[in-house]
């Protein structure tokens, strides 16, 4: 797909991040870019940034994510690209005991489900709304192309951490979710890939103390440091422009292996 003037793209949690990185690359392509965010402050910052357009939109709420596909396509038209890089991230043990009263507490459900429904459900809902209306787009190119699809998953999906069990879930099922619905939308000319980020700069980060940051950057094999939402944003325009790219998990990550823990 030749990323210009013409096409129009919606990347979900823009606000910050990978996908305000992406959103900043598409921009610079010419690309008319919606943000979607439940960040108002900082989605319409970065919308204005770009000389994008801003829709909030929680992608655990159906009607929350028509009415914000509905503002961006009025501003942009239907887009051609959805980058799906809504997520957050949790850490908890599966079963813990109280060291003091010896009692035994399990993984609560609310929190796992919370997870599953932003990061699997809500990557579902966006590429289920946005394939509807890319399918009535006329075909472009020698190859037809209609449409992109790119969530974003993570190495956890493959080799999750203890107490990344509703984190690694949601993301294996992003994963895993990349090849039937590429089957299923290659007839329509949409392709559809997932990239696997490992240990990026991102606002999951800012938190942490800087020895931690260090000591996570050093157990990068190379380049040992963390990684940048340009250089998530760069495998993301590239595989929009490579149309042989297509039903593909991509690890983004330095060769890193996570640990156990």
């Amino acid at each position: 797909m030749e990323l210009n003037s013409n096409i129009s793209a919606v990347i979900t949690g823009a606000a910050s991040g990978l996908g305000a990185g992406t959103a900043k690359a598409l921009a610079a392509k010419g690309v008319k870019v919606g943000i979607l965010d439940v960040n108002e402050e900082l989605g319409a910052k970065t919308a204005a940034e770009i000389g994008g357009t801003f829709a909030r939109c929680d992608v655990t709420d159906e009607a929350s994510v028509d009415t914000a596909l509905a503002a961006v396509r009025a501003a942009h038209g239907q887009e051609r690209i959805l980058i799906n890089c809504a997520g957050i991230a949790i850490g908890k043990r599966l079963v813990r005991k109280d060291r003091e009263t010896g009692a035994i507490s399990h993984h609560d459900i609310a929190s796992y489900t919370r997870v599953i429904n932003i990061n699997l459900i809500g990557t579902f809902t966006m590429i289920a709304k946005c394939a509807a209306g890319m399918v009535t787009l006329d075909p472009t190119g020698p190859d037809n192309e209609r449409g992109m699809i790119i969530s974003t998953a993570s190495v956890a999906a493959e080799d999750g951490q203890i107490g990344q069990v509703a984190y690694a879930a949601s993301k294996g099922g992003v994963q895993s979710m990349t090849l039937p619905v590429a089957r299923d939308l290659a007839k329509d000319g949409i392709r559809v890939a997932a990239i696997l980020p490992g240990l990026f700069h991102t606002p999951m980060f800012d938190g942490l103390p800087d020895e931690a940051k260090d000591a996570l950057a050093a157990s990068v094999p190379f380049p040992s440091r963390l990684g940048t939402p340009a250089e998530y944003a760069q495998l993301a325009l590239s595989i929009c422009e490579n149309v042989m790219l297509n039903g593909v998990n991509i690890r983004l990550d330095g060769a890193v292996r996570l640990a156990p823990r």
